[in-house]
């Protein structure tokens, strides 16, 4: 494989034979994976509280409809 330097961009090179730009900055794509999964822990962390959402506006749904049969039958 041989491999041109991008121009502007010490860290880039484009594989002649695929046309495909490659970082060769190890250090830049950690950096880019650090933040995938900071990316990934945030959106798990966003599900979790929203079936915590959803699970408490069931619980107080509930409440709600014990309440009324409670007041119906006094």
């Amino acid at each position: 494989m041989e491999y041109l330097k991008v121009q502007g961009h010490s860290g880039l090179v484009r594989d002649t034979s695929s046309g495909a730009i490659i970082n060769t900055n190890k250090a830049e794509y950690q950096e880019y994976m650090e933040r995938v999964r900071a990316s990934d822990e945030k959106d798990n962390l966003l599900s979790q509280h929203t079936v915590e959402i959803n699970n408490i506006k069931n619980e107080l749904q509930d409440i709600k409809v014990l309440l009324i049969q409670l007041v119906n039958k006094g």
